[in-house]
């Protein structure tokens, strides 16, 4: 990886995934793994808990988009990672809108600071 940046990996729905293979992300690793995980309604949650977790290992990857819905599905994984890198960013998606209550990085920062700290 001498010389290159880090990847994006994204799990998400089949739109979702789409959108951001066609926006060029998709790549394959040396064991031939790929960064995205496509979720469909077969897909089970421990095999979503488990590619988060490979994603999360590998060197080669410094952001994880996941759609909201789906990190819900996996909140205790998500919330239990304290790193900075690979950063997670939940994301929505067509069908189900962005809600900022249920976001582990929003709320971690909500905590850092309080109203005092503005005034």
């Amino acid at each position: 990886m001498a010389g290159r940046g880090k990847l994006i990996a994204v799990i998400g729905d089949e739109d979702t995934c789409t959108g951001f293979l066609l926006g060029g992300i998709g790549e394959l690793n040396k064991n031939r793994k790929p960064n995205f995980l496509v979720v469909e309604k077969d897909t089970s949650i421990a095999e979503i808990e488990e590619t988060f977790k490979s994603f999360l290992a590998r060197s080669d990857i410094g952001i994880i988009l996941i759609n909201q819905f789906i990190a819900e599905m996996i909140r205790h994984a998500i919330d239990g990672h304290v790193q900075s890198i690979p950063a997670v960013l939940e994301i929505p998606s067509k069908e189900h809108p962005y809600d900022a209550a249920k976001d582990s990085i929003l709320r971690r920062a909500k905590g850092m600071f309080c109203a005092e700290d503005f005034r």
